[in-house]
């Protein structure tokens, strides 16, 4: 069985101060939960006193991005030491806001994944198509060249550390939401290219993300499918209430 995983990606949002206030709210309303991994993406700037404010508690703190190389003259850029420095524990690589609005490549993708785990960082790689893709029928052949371009090179006992988060870029931050049907039938696809690229004991335990536009309204339905194991929130995980309730969407 593999646990379920709930990220909230807060993006460019929240000063330090209201992300200690979303945190605080947060750890109250989830403080009993113990069957879920909890993750908190705050922005650069609040992550070491969110950390702070974690440390003991049952949620994990992680980044939105990370760069490949350990030190340097890299202006603008974070490095993994610098991420668990301050206490990080996972880190969001390729997310389809990187790829569409900052370029992101899948060598560039791999080569974070890649230094994330060096430093015992848990990656959580995003792969996903756009709405022209999708509706030009090439949604696996795109997801199949995230998956296998941001996995090359590394071994099964490293892609057994990753969470894959497969997010379709038409659903964030659009209020659509892909039907559990169609987001299963992803995943299902994700998990049969795992078993492709390495075996079936990776393609079982490697535990694969949805978002884009979870809520409250949606979460159950999409964790009842068997491929999904969590989510990838965004807007939702800005509201320390909403997030909870997806969190803990069995009770």
């Amino acid at each position: 069985m593999r646990r379920p995983i709930i990220a909230g990606n807060w993006k460019m949002n929240e000063t330090i101060d209201q992300s200690l206030d979303l945190v605080t709210k947060l750890k109250s309303e989830v403080a009993e939960v113990n069957d879920v991994d909890i993750v908190v993406c705050p922005p650069f700037t609040s992550l070491f006193a969110v950390g702070k404010a974690i440390r003991g508690a049952n949620i994990f703190l992680g980044a939105q991005d990370i760069y490949w190389e350990e030190k340097g003259a890299y202006t603008g850029e974070v490095s993994p030491g610098m991420l668990t420095n301050v206490g990080c524990q996972y880190v969001i690589i390729g997310h389809s806001e990187r790829r569409h609005l900052f370029g992101e490549a899948n060598q560039s993708v791999n080569r974070k994944v890649k230094a994330a785990l060096k430093f015992d960082l848990t990656p959580i790689m995003c792969v996903g198509e756009r709405l022209e893709e999708r509706e030009r029928g090439v949604t696996e052949g795109v997801v199949r060249e995230h998956i296998t371009r941001g996995l090359e090179g590394l071994s099964r006992e490293e892609v057994l550390k990753m969470v894959i988060a497969y997010e379709p870029v038409w659903a964030i931050g659009t209020g659509k939401t892909a039907t559990p049907d169609q987001a299963q039938e992803v995943h299902s696809f994700i998990r049969g290219l795992l078993r492709e690229l390495y075996d079936e004991v990776i393609a079982s335990k490697v535990r694969i993300q949805y978002g884009g536009s979870v809520k409250p309204e949606n979460i159950f339905d999409l964790m009842r499918e068997k491929d999904i194991d969590g989510a990838l929130v965004g807007g939702a995980s800005l509201d320390a209430k909403s997030f909870a309730q997806i969190v803990k969407y069995e009770r």
